[in-house]
């Protein structure tokens, strides 16, 4: 490949390399309007800028235009009008895909002259998640980014070839900003423009290139079912992941499937890239990245994409071994109190994860009369099978008895939520509030939605039943089933938001249960009303059967 280092990209274009397909962007028309941009900058006066950019090309034009003319980038985390108010006092200007901010479009200045970037003085903040508390600024010069993306290549480059980047990860923050568009960009690779947030999405952006590799979360890459195209799929050169861990189990099935283990990624806004592991082994350093410890066994960092002489204290407990590899034991920042007892919620989720019921688990602190622990479980499909035939108490109780073993009788959850998938963020992170806040939610009474469509007045949707359905305690307290009366409510109520039905219930005809709906189950929903006759079709089916089907008789409110 033809590198080109970051801070000579703007230095010689090139109008034969291509930067992004659909639309195509070659580096000579990248060069011209970041230059454009520059020069618009410039004759504004504007120090500071804050981006968002939804497409990856406008937000390298915007970086590289920015670093020519001299201002400081900042990268927010999203739009929200809390976020501007955090950081309004710290920018001149807005650059966004937004009406009111000002757009890449409005700056179409004479470009000043290629030349080469300032590493030590062009810089980049980034914004934190803000999973375990406020959100907060990491400034970065572009030396350390340059480091970083050299790295990058020196490991992983020659495995990549031409591979065109495709990614389901936001470039807003340090992992997708990296590996989706500084790395690729003085490589010499192509990228897909837009995040791509579902599997269908990644398959058909793949097909459209001979190579191609995948930059994406483990929010994503567990969601990679069946219904993929996995042989036209196993052509990925690598499968990278980063954001949060991959269960064992999604990493397993990407394995059966490409016959290559995803590559995970450590590392945070503040660090940089830590270290990489393929499956399950131990985590490996990058290259001339130090690792220590403190006396907490916390995990020190020196890296060369920190300052240097900086050594970064993270929150994560780590065991190192001889060879400098080392085992994640979880966060340190996550230990709680409970009747003074130090209490670590990783070691316990750890504990859940490793029956055979677990998928994954989250745990948290229930404030309610006296503190104590609640977890969100998302089930293995033994442990989906144990919920429909032995209950939901049944379930929660084998689950304390083998927590028992692993902690003190207080340390053990007294409030459960059962979910189809944890409820992780763009940037694949479960924030401990979010967590409370499920805790301490009641259980749903609604299905969700996965897929609704209307074909001539009539209407399928494809639901799924949470396993955790308030409906289902006591219908049957060791064999939960979906009620009929509830089936009928289910039918009625979507009916109503999605058609203009009248307003009264006057009955039911031909009503019929044929299958029982169970916890955790896909179904669809089949919607027809007859005008004429004020009557609401509906039909539930599940992949080989009907499961209930009958006519609502609905009557329009009187007057009276």
């Amino acid at each position: 490949m033809n590198w080109i280092t970051l801070e000579q990209l703007l230095l010689k274009a090139q109008p034969d390399r291509a930067v992004t397909v659909e639309p195509a962007l070659n580096h000579a028309q990248l060069c011209e309007q970041a230059l454009s941009l520059a020069a618009g900058l410039q004759a504004q006066g504007v120090q500071r800028i804050a981006v968002h950019l939804e497409d990856a090309a406008d937000l390298a034009i915007a970086l590289l235009g920015a670093w020519r003319a001299g201002v400081s980038v900042l990268l927010p985390a999203d739009l929200q009008a809390q976020t501007r108010q955090r950081w309004s006092t710290e920018v001149d200007l807005w650059l966004t895909d937004q009406a009111d901010d000002a757009h890449l479009s409005d700056y179409r200045h004479p470009p000043l002259p290629a030349s080469a970037l300032d590493l030590d003085r062009c810089q980049l903040s980034l914004c934190t998640s803000g999973s375990s508390g406020e959100p907060k600024r990491i400034d970065k010069t572009l030396r350390q980014l340059a480091n970083e993306v050299e790295a990058l290549e020196h490991l992983w480059g020659a495995d990549l070839g031409e591979a065109c980047i495709i990614g389901s990860v936001a470039t807003q923050h340090i992992y997708g900003l990296l590996f989706r568009v500084l790395w690729p960009l003085c490589a010499g690779r192509s990228f897909v423009r837009k995040q791509l947030a579902f599997p269908e999405d990644l398959q058909r952006a793949s097909r459209e290139h001979p190579t191609f590799a995948w930059v994406a979360s483990p929010a994503l890459l567990k969601r990679m079912g069946d219904n993929l195209d996995w042989p036209a799929l196993s052509a990925v050169r690598r499968v990278f992941s980063s954001g949060g861990a991959l269960p064992a189990e999604a990493a397993q099935s990407l394995h059966e499937r490409l016959q290559q283990w995803p590559t995970e990624i450590l590392g945070s806004s503040e660090t940089g890239g830590i270290a990489w592991r393929q499956g399950q082994n131990l985590w490996q350093p990058f290259a001339d990245v130090a690792l220590s410890q403190d006396s907490d066994g916390a995990l020190l960092v020196a890296s060369p994409y920190l300052p240097t002489g900086y050594i970064e204290h993270t929150a994560d407990a780590v065991r190192i071994a001889a060879d400098g590899r080392f085992e994640l034991l979880g966060r340190l920042d996550r230990i709680v109190k409970l009747e003074e007892k130090r209490i670590s919620l990783p070691m316990l989720e750890q504990a859940l994860m490793a029956h055979r019921w677990v998928a994954e688990a989250r745990l948290g602190v229930v404030q309610e009369n006296r503190a104590s622990l609640g977890a969100l479980l998302v089930l293995s499909e033994q442990g989906l099978h144990a919920l429909r035939n032995q209950g939901r108490r049944s379930l929660t109780q084998a689950l304390r008895q083998h927590l028992s073993q692993h902690c003190e009788t207080l340390a053990l959850p007294r409030r459960w939520r059962l979910l189809r998938q944890l409820p992780l963020n763009a940037q694949g992170k479960l924030p401990q509030a979010e967590v409370e806040a499920l805790l301490l939610a009641p259980r749903p009474k609604a299905p969700h939605v996965l897929e609704q469509v209307e074909v001539e007045g009539e209407w399928s949707l494809q639901l799924a039943v949470p396993p955790d359905l308030a409906y289902f305690s006591g219908h049957f307290p060791r064999a939960p089933v979906l009620p009929g009366v509830v089936q009928v409510d289910w039918a009625l109520s979507l009916g109503q938001q999605l058609m203009d039905l009248p307003a009264k219930f006057a009955g039911m005809e031909v009503l019929k249960f044929q299958q029982l709906v169970r916890p955790g189950d896909e179904i669809q929903l089949h919607l027809r009303f007859d005008q004429v006759r004020g009557k609401l079709y509906f039909a539930y089916r599940n992949e080989t059967a009907t499961c209930s089907s009958g006519r609502i008789v609905l009557e329009a409110a009187s007057d009276a």
